[in-house]
């Protein structure tokens, strides 16, 4: 994969200062917000096209915000006209349009695999509840993604995690109501821990947006434990290994489309706010000690998480323990991007970019396809998918797709990713890091042969029940899109490096 010499890709990271201002910015909280009403207004068998439109129109204001930000740069916005600190204040650089953009394909995908369910499925007075709680999922996740200032982070986290746990319970059953509990007690925890960081670092700087405690940052001991609250929060509420123990029971027991949100994106939320607080105002104290300690977290979820996955009976159960070992890379990431190397950063920077998007790609993917399969056989375990390659082809493939993706196998945007990674951890001398992520490669080959193992053994033919076809599609169409992006990567790369945040204490 050719990458660009790191001095080009370290300005590109920087540049993005042509600030341009544009209402494109709050269409992506007002049109899912919007539709969050109109779906609780209206019953329930009438909303196919209200949801069709919704989702449309929701795709098309994503995919204008990002070109506007692919040909002006960081676009910023003040809801109402008041400046921060008083207003709220929205910004849009290149990580945020790319992943309001990919909030509003994933979503689209996993929309169209719910309204292709067969109505005898979507009966229960939760149901009703399920299109006014995705489309809120979908403006919490904006929100995060668009917050300029640490308090407008925290009120956007809240949201996502309500309506993250509804979704959950909406399926009705008893591991979804215990699950969506637990959910709810780490999603609290971890709240409780954020908003005491982001009170501290309010009491010591009289500001909490992003860029005024930016600018006047000291290592103060205040600071120390406010980010210190604000990481324990915000790791818990990204499953990061040791603290993953909700995820693997809360993404197994939703609904496929919820465990596809769930996986892809919400878990993200939390990590790309850690990100944007230690790039940005915290990078004083990312200091290698904190960036390696970080590092050897994601290793032992990249590990355990894969080991784990290798060892569960169950099929939605090992693609969560995939999602915990998956998310370890996005930590691994973190010491690279301090290396002393500039072609190090560079490439760790666009390996980890590269990850979230691929990433989210292939697990919705994989879950929508592993719910298909589930459904056809009538059981979760994997022992029992014997003969789903003859009669549910589509869906395996659609599976399989996603796993070359997760595996890192070429041309897929997963290969990209990791090779990123790889290169980064090569060109700043980390190899105990290399020595990670070949290891979970092979660790991710384990359960994902696992898989195909049971598939292509005899079965009797006639217990297999017919599912839509549209559930194929939709999860073939966003498994084809992760192996795309290994071949497309340059386009969505050079936007996510608009003001990317590797300019204080780091470059």
């Amino acid at each position: 994969m050719s990458v660009a010499p790191a001095a080009t890709l370290l300005a590109l990271m920087q540049s993005g200062s042509t600030v341009a201002a544009s209402p494109l910015i709050a269409l992506a909280l007002v049109i899912p917000l919007c539709w969050a009403v109109l779906t609780a207004m209206r019953p329930a068998p009438r909303q196919t096209l209200l949801v069709l439109s919704g989702l449309g129109i929701w795709n098309v204001a994503s995919a204008m915000l990002w070109w506007h930000t692919r040909a002006n740069g960081v676009v910023n916005y003040a809801l109402g006209g008041w400046s921060e600190p008083l207003g709220i204040g929205l910004r849009a650089d290149g990580i945020a349009s790319s992943l309001v953009l990919l909030t509003a394909v994933i979503a689209g995908g996993c929309g169209v695999y719910r309204l292709c369910t067969p109505d005898a499925d979507l009966r229960g007075t939760a149901m009703r509840w399920f299109w006014p709680l995705f489309f809120l999922l979908g403006a919490a996740l904006n929100a995060v993604w668009l917050a300029a200032d640490l308090f407008n982070m925290y009120v956007g986290l809240e949201l996502l995690g309500l309506s993250a746990v509804g979704l959950v319970a909406v399926a009705g059953t008893t591991a979804a109501l215990s699950a969506a509990l637990r959910y709810l007690l780490a999603a609290l925890l971890g709240s409780l821990a954020y908003l005491l960081g982001v009170a501290l670092l309010y009491a010591e700087y009289g500001s909490l947006a992003l860029s005024s405690v930016a600018s006047g940052f000291a290592p103060t001991d205040t600071t120390i434990v406010a980010l210190g609250f604000i990481t324990a929060g915000l790791c818990l509420k990204t499953a990061l290994f040791p603290l993953h123990g909700w995820l693997p029971p809360a993404h197994s027991a939703a609904l496929p489309p919820v465990s596809a949100l769930l996986s892809a994106l919400v878990v993200k939320a939390s990590f790309v706010m850690l990100l944007r607080i230690w790039l940005g105002p915290g990078a004083p104290l990312l200091v290698p000690t904190v960036a390696q300690g970080l590092g050897v977290l994601g290793a032992g979820a990249i590990v355990w998480g894969g080991w784990q996955a290798i060892q569960h009976a169950d099929l939605k159960m090992l693609v969560a323990h995939s999602t915990v070992a998956q998310l370890g890379y996005l930590f691994v990431a973190i010491p690279l991007l301090i290396d002393a190397s500039d072609t190090a950063r560079a490439f760790a920077w666009d390996g980890l970019m590269l990850q979230i998007v691929s990433h989210a790609l292939a697990k919705s993917a994989m879950f929508l396809a592993s719910g298909t399969l589930i459904a056809a056989v009538g059981s979760g375990k994997v022992v029992d998918l014997a003969g789903v390659s003859r009669h549910m082809p589509l869906a395996l493939f659609a599976f399989g797709l996603a796993a070359v993706s997760l595996m890192g196998l070429p041309p897929s945007g997963g290969f990209s990713a990791k090779w990123l990674l790889l290169q980064a951890a090569l060109a700043g001398g980390q190899w105990h890091w290399a020595a990670v992520l070949l290891a979970g490669g092979l660790l991710t080959a384990g359960y994902v042969f696992r898989v195909f193992r049971a598939s292509f053994l005899q079965g009797a033919e006639d217990r297999f029940t017919d599912t839509p076809l549209g559930w194929d599609v939709v999860a073939l169409l966003l498994a084809g899109m992760a192996i795309m992006l290994g071949l497309l990567s340059t386009g969505p790369l050079d936007v996510m490096r608009f003001g990317a945040l590797l300019q204080r204490g780091i470059t």
